[in-house]
Order: structure tokens, then sequence, then C-alpha cells
């Protein structure tokens, strides 16, 4: 499965706001394609929204202000 990865530490680094990028991304997912998010904190209001799309998650806190969370089809 291939993975598709974004870095929203940039964004809060500018001062902007990522969810439309994080969406642009999901909604580009092909069926074959899970999505890796990169952030600077846990995006526990993300969670709910991708479900709602028919998403689950996995969130490993890296350490070091990094949490990486990978969101993969339910179906």
């Amino acid at each position: 499965m291939r993975t598709i990865e974004l870095d929203v530490r940039p964004y809060h680094e500018r001062g902007e706001e990522p969810f439309d990028a994080i969406m642009s991304a999901i909604d580009g997912l092909k069926e074959s394609e899970q999505f890796l998010l990169v952030n600077s904190f846990e995006p526990k209001p993300l969670y709910a929204v991708l479900k709602k799309r028919g998403f689950d998650h996995t969130t490993t806190d890296m350490g070091n202000g990094e949490w990486r969370v990978l969101f993969s089809r339910t179906s």
C-alpha cells in the first residue's frame, strides 16, 4: 500500500491553518493509498472528521514535538 505523507509543521510555523491542505490530500487519495500526517501535536479533532469520511487512525508520539498519524480506509 502506498503512503501519501504531509508534514504540516511548517504551516504552524508560518501561522497558517493546514486543514485545507489535509483535506485536499485526503480527497486525492486513491483506494490503494493511506495518508500519513506529521504534526507538532496530536490532532484529536481531526480523528472525528476523518472517521466520518471512512478512515481509522494509528497515532505515534515520536517525541520532541513530532506526532505521526496514519489514516487508513476502514472499508
